[in-house]
């Protein structure tokens, strides 16, 4: 049920579960599982306000959802997934953006049930969700630095010139030290995102911002790269490791 939820309400999952594309669905005790091909039954026990009907399909509400991942997820991933649901962005951004739920009703979720498969790894990951994080790259990238001992980075940051007029919205930024982090994805790799991406960068620059790029190859491994490419950005600024 969680895995076919999940994918209905838009939250990311890691490679080795995008491979299961059965149809999950559940039970309440009492009911037979269903047997048909491609059709994985679960028994859940559901208080009444876990389920909702989204988009015509009667599926687990995206907190419920949410908490039935965390028996499948690593601590890491259930924070992308948390970060994807509690994501939102005012109206002073590009596109601005309502959150699936909030963070204090994932929260509740996890105090419903106490004694649930996964509930560990769901109160650890309650601990670092951050709303404001577009997509799963930028929550593993704020993962690899805090796991790492480096300062965590801002969120939902909007740069403003002297005028007050927004300028530029990091993907995460260190305020004190003027250092945003842009995650550039797969769409970045397009002739006119290129362009846009140097014609922000240069308006970084002119507002006394260093922007630090990375990409999918600098989170990968267990040493990934982004923790050299960001501690080196924070130490040109003057920062130093305790």
């Amino acid at each position: 049920m969680s895995l076919s939820a999940a994918r209905l309400w838009g939250i990311p999952l890691p490679g080795v579960l995008n491979g299961d594309w059965r149809i999950h669905l559940a039970r309440r005790a009492g009911f037979s599982f269903p047997r048909r091909v491609n059709v994985a039954g679960h028994l859940l026990t559901l208080l009444p306000d876990e389920t909702v009907e989204h988009d015509g399909v009667r599926l687990t509400s995206p907190p419920r959802t949410w908490l039935d991942l965390a028996k499948l997820l690593s601590v890491e991933d259930l924070v992308a997934a948390g970060d994807h649901l509690v994501c939102a962005h005012g109206p002073d951004f590009p596109v601005p953006k309502d959150p699936v739920c909030s963070l204090e009703e994932l929260t509740r979720a996890v105090s419903r049930h106490p004694g649930m498969r996964g509930v560990r790894t769901a109160r650890a990951a309650l601990e670092l969700i951050r709303v404001g994080s577009d997509s799963a790259p930028e929550s593993l990238m704020r993962m690899a630095l805090i796991n790492a001992g480096l300062p965590e980075p801002v969120l939902n940051l909007v740069v403003r010139d002297v005028f007050g007029g927004a300028v530029l919205w990091p993907d995460a930024a260190y305020v004190d030290h003027k250092i945003s982090l842009q995650y550039d994805g797969q769409h970045h790799g397009g002739a006119q995102q290129h362009l846009k991406d140097i014609e922000r960068q240069e308006k970084s620059l002119a507002h006394g911002w260093l922007e630090v790029r990375i990409s999918k190859h600098d989170l990968e491994g267990e040493r990934p790269a982004v923790v050299h490419k960001v501690r080196r950005a924070l130490q040109s600024r003057g920062w130093r490791d305790r």
